[in-house]
């Protein structure tokens, strides 16, 4: 069976499977070539390789191309190292494996990880029984303490499904809500046989989303979660099948009709038929991957010794030192020490002749912290927003490890994300480099080159005598192959129905009807003399070909809205467990099997069916019965097929799983080997139960958990593995909750979001709390008062160096305004309005010298996130860049230079949802570090009491008003910003409504309204007036390069670029190889991306000197230009030599040539790839590709500053009079392209009122175009 527990690992999406159906149809869509491969195909298997058939798109790098193929070609690098195999891994597997088997019916340890379809189709009358947490006392014994919580947890994960489920089974024609999304025909079109699993992959329609999704955002069909499917005819009334997405290809997504790949739960539930039409349904809330390997340790650990419970379950006050410490209470607290190591701390009796903090790098309330953490066997510390709780943990772990080091047992850390777990690992980089990452999606680099996989990748190791690993990679090729034979009959002809023997092998007809068939067909002859197909001929016309038809579900500009960046959708899966880095050879990949049927007949009616039956098994000669029953009696004959075909499928599928399981133990037996010798192996708190298996075979004594009051209990709970005698906590039970999906099982009775941490400072477990914080400004820290009354400021923030950003010296401001807030589809609440001032705002700052890094916009609402951003990327000066747009409860752990806090909540009732919850509050308060700043409706938020505080906080510091009061930073003028339209209005520019006035560096006076950023970015509208050799004065604006339209001009630029040489170094009278080269810049790589400089039409430029050009291998440039006055033409080339970033030239003029070099210089690995990346640009279109189009780009739309010339005629009349303008212009391969002229519009003498023009706009960075931006 293909659990869902074990077979996470295989997320993501992949490379390499063929996405046609037929054995010899080419596959389908569009692009599909690299996704091709043989049907049935048997990978020489390795247990790290890519196998073909692999198909989860954003594989790691490690994984893909030339990089699988080597390695799958190393030797091992550990020579003849003799491996020992760990049997402790074997037999946790085992116990855990047989847990459920072994329970007594009625019991919690009978339930499955993942639902039953029985469950998930509960009818709503009939109630399910659940037991509360116990957050006041103790329990009553381990076994209800385990039980409560597991059946609360998956009371958590299962109950959106099964009300979704109990949704459309009363409103079947349903369309998607905010609760649930629907997706029709569903067609099974085949399996992927992988280490994790057998996937079935399905195509479906998704009409009833009602809109265009954007996949790549979307947090639909997520890896890891749970689907129900049921039969078209009988939805969900007899059936329901629970399924687990197994991977989610983003091109299988994309394509008409979408395609993912699911895990069904069970081998008796799986599914073969590709006629047979499914609803699936998924629930938009919940995410079961998450909550399954803690259902699965909960019930081992109900198998194990408990450390720790007589406070974690029976509440005892009296935390005695971990056993180890006792032993030996003496350590080396030099770590805690200051700038220099003290002698005093060098050889500390921990227990009987603790320090004081005099000498230490930490404040008192850190240093009573540090010391509870080292001599507690449960030690709990809670550390407000800004006060060092990480650095705290650092010291600790410092310290411990230096204690612990050579025994045999690792320190496991652990936290709720990935950023707090890199952050952490980070920190223990730096002073023991011999840790591991377990899991997750790291993004920082020095802790990913100690990620398992990556260590497992450049230590490759023997098979370990004993282990698993080798037989059940044998037998996983052989169960494969046996499954894809019992499939074989669905890889059919798509020009044939099944044939008569298929039939015959699977006995559903009798030897006597094939030969009738046989017979019959014998007598007939096609005109061509072909073979006739029994089965075509006997059924005739009432056989036909069965197709699925998708049409093309095109809601126009109608998008559903993203869920996630694509980050951070990775990121939610990652931490989830899926997708994560430890999963790479249990990705899906695995060799792929198709099904298909392509012929049948009209349904048949109930009556028709069961006399089919009955001729079928009563009727010999087939032939004799009726034309009309034929139809029916076929239908009859294929699903006595299927049903043969797929009760041996099943049956195979199960010795399949038991191989799986094989599998997934010699796996852990060999990484067993790399962690082992670790002395820190950290993971997310998903991970502390996903490993388990291998963390418990290491005998861990000491566990540390950041992040602690964040996490449910039970996740925090199987931490406690029986070698475990020191268990820390970090973390503030006044910040964010663990987040429940079904409503009800938040606060009372059940109080699922009560942490471990929570319940223990709850129950008066001794704990220490940090007291001193380092991150807010003063002014605004005071809004955390009535949360942590004895919270202080460190001399550091009161020391900073305050900065102008355009507000003067306001540090905090809360913005009140009456404008309605709105719900979108989702039912996420949105304020367009304050949304449009916060965007402005922001973009305001930004004008003043902030690096949008350093701005962060906090919201309570994911609909409001969404307008933020749509705002802030309306700005073309924005639009590319990243900027940090969170939710609140996404945001803890994290801070930034300033933050702006969107309320958004604005109503006649005072309902204000999300924001009555203190602990969200705690943490949206507590990011800012220089600059906060509020915006919001103060009436509808007052009827709560903590936000009346921070209303009555801002007022009485003069921070509060219905109006933003920014500030000049050039000549110190206040403006009232009160409705969003009164940044464009007032101070578009960054500054205020005073003219700039200053002289550009071209000489011409800056034409825009007052604004703080560089001269520098600014390009000069005002006509140049410059007199030309041509004898006219250039009409151009200043910042375009000079130009006339007169023929005299256009002959001289001509002769210019028919002399232009390149100087060889005898010549400028200097080592040519000493010259730095010259970079194009903005403007000449758009002319060499669109091919110009091989018309010659920049050919000028050539004569500065050194350019860089694309690094293209080896090629010919020609071009022609005309020589001399009379228009004669002559051709030039240059050979180009590009190999390893060197280019070596040489030049043919009229057939003369000349050696010396017009550049031989050596690129750096960063213009190379920039070269590449220029070339791969222009190769890909830089020039056009034929005549034809060539002749279309003549119709484009007019350069800028250009208007179109309503008769060319006119113009060539005009031209011959005036010599102005060329009708032609010589192409690189000999062919000339003829272009249509353009009378150039009169440039205004000014700029824009406070807007920036279009050639503006067209400035490569933001950097460029604010000048210098202050990096806080």
């Amino acid at each position: 069976m293909a659990r869902g527990a074990d077979r996470g690992q295989a997320r993501g999406v992949g490379r390499g499977v063929s996405w046609g159906r037929g054995r010899d149809l080419p596959s389908r869509g569009k692009g599909r070539g690299s996704y091709s491969q043989p049907r049935n195909q048997t990978p020489n298997w390795d247990t790290t390789a890519t196998t073909p058939g692999e198909i989860n798109a954003d594989l790691p790098e490690r994984i893909r191309g030339s990089y699988r193929r080597q390695v799958d070609a190393a030797e091992p690098t550990t020579g003849n190292i003799e491996f020992k195999l760990n049997p402790d891994i074997r037999k946790y597997l085992h116990q855990q494996e047989n847990i459920t088997a072994n329970a007594e019916e009625g019991d919690w340890l009978k339930l499955p990880e993942v639902p039953t379809n029985e469950e998930v189709a509960l009818l709503p009358e009939e109630e399910v029984e659940l037991a509360p947490n116990k957050i006041r006392g103790k329990w009553k014994s381990v076994d209800r303490y385990l039980k409560a919580h597991f059946e609360l947890l998956r009371e958590d994960a299962m109950s959106p499904l099964r009300d979704a489920v109990d949704q459309i089974r009363k409103n079947p024609d349903m369309m998607d809500d905010h609760t649930m999304s629907i997706y029709e025909k569903v067609h099974i079109v085949g399996f992927t046989f992988s280490h994790a699993g057998i996937a079935a992959r399905i195509q479906f329609s998704t009409y009833r989303a009602q809109r265009r999704i954007l996949w790549q955002g979307s947090k639909r069909l997520v890896s890891g979660g749970l689907v129900a499917l049921t039969p078209r005819d009988d939805k969900f009334a007899t059936k329901c099948t629970v399924a687990v997405v197994a991977a989610r290809p983003l091109e299988g997504l994309q394509q008409n009709p979408p395609e993912i790949d699911l895990f069904f739960i069970r081998p008796e539930d799986i599914e073969i038929d590709p006629q047979q039409e499914w609803i699936m349904i998924e629930a938009k809330t919940g995410y079961y991957e998450a909550y399954r390997h803690t259902l699965r340790a909960l019930q081992k650990m109900s198998k194990e010794t408990f450390p720790l419970s007589q406070h974690i379950c029976s509440m005892s006050t009296d935390i005695q030192p971990p056993a180890y410490v006792t032993e030996n209470p003496v350590m080396d607290l030099s770590a805690a020490a200051g700038t220099e190591a003290e002698e005093g701390y060098a050889e500390v009796d921990v227990l009987t002749d603790w320090p004081g903090p005099e000498k230490s790098g930490l404040d008192e309330t850190q240093w009573e912290a540090l010391n509870q953490i080292l001599t507690k066997s449960l030690a709990v510390i809670q550390g407000p927003p800004g006060t060092g709780k990480t650095y705290v943990s650092t010291v600790a772990l410092e310290i411990l490890n230096k204690y612990v080091k050579g025994s045999d047992s690792p320190i496991i850390i652990a936290a709720q994300t990935n950023h707090a777990l890199d952050q952490l690992l980070e920190h223990v980089s730096k002073f023991e480099p011999n840790f591991i990452r377990l899991g997750g999606r790291s993004t920082s680099i020095e802790v990913k080159k100690r990620a398992l996989w990556q260590i497992r990748k450049n230590e490759r190791i023997n098979l370990i005598p004993g282990s698993l690993l080798g037989k059940a990679s044998s037998s996983y090729r052989t169960q494969s192959a046996e499954l894809r034979k019992i499939l074989e009959p669905m890889h059919q002809d798509p020009g044939k129905p099944h044939s008569v023997e298929v039939f015959l092998h699977h006995e559903v007809l009798s030897k006597q009807q094939g030969e009738s068939l046989e017979a019959g067909a014998s007598r007939w002859v096609s005109a061509d003399g072909a073979e006739n197909d029994p089965i075509q001929l006997w059924m005739g016309h009432a056989l036909v070909k069965y197709a699925v038809e998708y049409e093309s579900e095109s809601f126009g500009f109608d998008e559903e809205d993203e869920d996630l960046e694509v980050e951070q959708l990775k990121e939610h899966e990652a931490e989830n467990g899926v997708n994560d880095e430890e999963d790479a050879q249990d990705m899906l990949q695995g060799t792929w099997c198709s099904v298909q049927d392509h012929f049948a007949v009209e349904p048949p009616s109930e009556t028709a069916l069961r006399e089919a039956a009955r001729l079928l098994d009563t009727t010999q000669d087939l032939w004799k019965v009726p034309q009309a029953m034929r139809g029916p009696l076929y239908h009859v004959i294929t699903q006595r097929f299927k049903a043969k075909l797929l009760a041996r499928f099943r049956a195979g599928a199960e010795s399949y799983e038991k191989i799986r399981l094989d599998l997934k133990t010699g796996k852990a037996e060999r990484d067993n080997y790399y962690l082992q010798r670790a002395h820190i192996i950290g993971m997310t708190t998903t991970g502390l139960s996903k490993y388990r298996h291998l963390i418990a075979s290491l005998k861990p004594k000491i566990v540390l958990i950041e992040e602690a009051a964040e996490v449910f209990e039970a996740p925090v709970t199987v931490a406690c593995m029986p070698s475990v005698e020191h268990l820390i906590l970090v973390g503030d039970h006044q910040q964010l909750q663990a987040h429940c999906s079904v409503h009800e099982l938040e606060g009372e009775p059940y109080y699922l979001n009560v942490s471990l941490f929570e319940r223990l400072v709850r129950n008066n477990m001794p704990y220490a709390a940090l007291l001193r914080q380092r991150r807010m400004d003063p002014q605004f820290r005071k809004l955390l008062g009535p949360i942590y009354p004895a919270l202080h400021d460190h001399r550091s923030v009161l020391q900073r160096y305050r900065m102008d950003w355009g507000m003067g010296d306001v540090r905090a401001w809360f913005f009140d305004h009456s404008w309605l807030e709105s719900r979108d589809a989702q039912m996420s609440t949105y304020n367009e309005d304050e949304a449009r001032f916060i965007t402005g705002f922001y973009r305001y700052l930004v004008l003043n010298g902030v690096v949008p890094d350093n701005i962060t916009i906090l919201t309570f609402y994911n609909g409001q996130r969404k307008r933020l951003l749509k705002g802030i990327r309306s700005y073309p000066e924005l639009k590319e860049r990243y900027h940090n747009v969170k939710t609140v409860d996404s945001y803890q752990g994290e801070e930034n230079t300033i933050v702006i806090l969107s309320l958004a909540r604005c109503n006649m009732t005072g309902k204000i949802g999300f924001l009555e919850s203190r602990n969200r509050v705690c943490v949206a308060l507590s990011r800012a570090k220089m600059g906060f700043y509020l915006f919001g409706s103060a009436e509808t938020i007052s009827k709560d009491p903590m936000w009346v505080s921070v209303v009555q906080r801002m007022k009485s510091t003069n921070s509060f008003g219905s109006h933003m009061p920014v500030i000049c930073q050039r000549h110190r003028t206040q403006s009232r910003i009160e409705m969003p339209e009164h940044w464009a209005e007032k101070v578009s520019m960054g500054g205020c409504k005073e003219r700039c006035l200053e002289v550009l560096p071209c000489g011409h006076v800056c034409g825009f309204k007052c604004h703080p950023f560089s001269h520098e970015a600014v390009s000069c509208a005002v006509r140049c007036e410059k007199s030309l050799r041509c004898g006219h004065r250039c009409k151009t604006a200043c910042f375009e390069e000079c130009s006339c339209d007169c023929g005299t001009f256009q002959r001289t630029e001509l002769e210019e670029q028919s002399r232009v040489t390149f100087s060889s170094s005898d010549a400028r009278g200097e080592d040519e190889s000493s010259r730095e080269p010259r970079s194009l810049n903005t403007s000449e790589l758009d002319v060499w991306r669109g091919g110009k400089y091989l018309s010659g039409g920049h050919n000028s430029d050539l004569s500065e000197g050194i350019i860089y050009l694309p690094n293209q291998g080896s090629s010919l440039l020609e071009y022609r230009t005309a020589d001399g006055v009379n228009g004669q033409m002559a051709t030039r080339s240059c050979g180009m030599q590009v190999t390893d970033g060197w280019i070596h030239n040489t030049r043919e003029y009229n057939g003369r040539s000349d050696s010396s070099p017009f550049a031989t210089s050596r690129f750096s690995e960063q213009e190379q790839a920039i070269g590449r990346a220029l070339w791969d640009g222009y190769s890909s279109g830089g020039v056009k590709g034929d005549d034809a189009q060539r002749a279309s780009s003549t119709e484009s739309s007019p350069p800028k500053g250009f208007a179109k010339s309503s008769s060319l005629k006119q113009l060539n009349s005009a031209n011959a009079r005036d010599g102005r303008g060329e009708k032609t212009k010589c192409m690189g391969n000999g062919r000339m392209k003829f272009t249509q002229v353009y009378q150039r519009v009169t440039t205004p003498s000014t700029a824009g009122d406070g807007v920036f023009d279009d050639e503006t706009a067209k400035k490569p960075s933001s950097a460029t175009k604010f000048g210098k931006l202050i990096d806080i």
